[in-house]
């Protein structure tokens, strides 16, 4: 069970990208431990969101991914989510810093979560560095994307991190479809094949991994449908968000 506000937005005409289960359709599995700052954000066990690990501390994810009923447990340094493996690091939740104009709906969907304790960096386990600067994304850009969860909407979940390739969109491509729901200076889009794959419900918060930098956080799909090449993805881009993170952090 989703707490109020994860529930209010999962009623919206576009769904998050992941309310409670989701992930890469299509793609590919990753490498295993390719990825040393993917997060998977469990609630019962249950992976529900993923993340990025941007310091020993902290990990960035989408705002509406924090549930108000069921503590969260962060799950680094793993590739089957399945098992326990020894690569894993377990954590508790210190405090969740969801952007304070985040109003359970697409705009300002990104949250800072703080772990009770540091994690033990190594192969495994290891932070991505954020972008220094906002501006524009041009258009035509391959990203990778990667997540755990559903294959597609109506197939059953993946053990295994997976990951796939988009392209960033021209701004009046995501303006003209999505039209309110979308605000360019916050929020990236996506081009993407039925071939080639992408995000899916379930895969919120994951990263949009472009020239090796994180620009974006899954955010949300056409509903039932991710799979639709005519409705971009859309991703909340974590530059326009820098000096609001670089606070939180030295706090």
């Amino acid at each position: 069970m989703k707490g109020a506000c994860s529930f209010l937005c999962v009623l919206l005409m576009v769904s998050t990208a992941g309310a409670s289960e989701g992930g890469i359709f299509g793609g590919r599995v990753a490498k295993p431990h390719s990825r040393p700052y993917m997060a998977s954000l469990q609630f019962q066990g249950q992976h529900s969101c993923g993340g990025i690990l941007i310091r020993d501390d902290y990990v960035l994810t989408s705002a509406h991914c924090k549930n108000d009923v069921q503590p969260m447990t962060v799950v680094l340094g793993a590739h089957d989510i399945s098992k326990k493996e020894k690569t894993q690091q377990h954590f508790k939740v210190q405090k969740y810093n969801q952007h304070p104009d985040y109003k359970c709906e697409q705009a300002n969907d990104i949250m800072l979560i703080k772990l009770e304790t540091k994690a033990k960096l190594n192969k495994y386990v290891k932070p991505i560095e954020l972008s220094k600067k906002n501006g524009d994304i041009r258009a035509n850009i391959k990203c990778a994307v990667a997540g755990w969860g559903k294959t597609a909407v109506d197939k059953p979940a993946s053990n295994v991190l997976k990951e796939a390739t988009e392209e960033t969109q021209f701004k009046a491509e995501c303006n003209n479809i999505w039209k309110e729901h979308f605000n360019s200076t916050q929020m990236i889009c996506t081009k993407f094949s039925r071939k080639t794959g992408g995000i899916c419900q379930g895969d919120s918060g994951g990263p949009l991994i472009c020239n090796t930098k994180p620009l974006g956080l899954a955010a949300f799909t056409k509903q039932d449908n991710c799979n639709d090449p005519k409705f971009p993805h859309v991703f909340i881009k974590i530059n326009f968000y820098l000096p609001w993170i670089k606070k939180i952090m030295t706090e």
